[in-house]
């Protein structure tokens, strides 16, 4: 079986990102020093690598994106927009009462956010 343990957010700015992304996820443990020397968040039991952009891997949009559970889809969507999120896909009802939406923070990387909408957009 396997189980998401890490994802790398490649930016521009280490510290910037992890400034970002801690805003980003509130619940999430302090930025924490792992011992090869990159920084990371800890979100639940998911480590969110905030790693530099290079020429092997660029920041923006390029294919995956990682989808974050939300109990409430509009708050979410008012809190990635509060930070400077920007809105690049969506919302779309998906799977019956679920939705979906994705943003791209501010190096261009897609952040998704999916979960049940408290009230329905129209």
């Amino acid at each position: 079986m396997s189980l998401i343990t890490a994802i790398l957010v490649h930016v521009a700015d280490v510290e910037e990102g992890l400034a970002w992304y801690a805003r980003a996820f509130p619940e999430a443990l302090p930025s924490v020093s792992h011992p090869s020397g990159f920084e990371f968040l800890q979100v639940g039991d998911v480590q969110l690598e905030i790693v530099p952009a290079d020429e092997k891997v660029a920041s923006g949009a390029a294919g995956s994106v990682v989808y974050w559970w939300t109990d409430d889809f509009e708050g979410a969507m008012a809190h990635w927009r509060d930070i400077g999120g920007v809105l690049y896909r969506g919302p779309m009802r998906i799977d019956g009462d679920l939705w979906m939406c994705q943003f791209r923070d501010p190096w261009g990387n897609c952040v998704g956010l999916r979960g049940p909408m408290v009230k329905t957009l129209s």
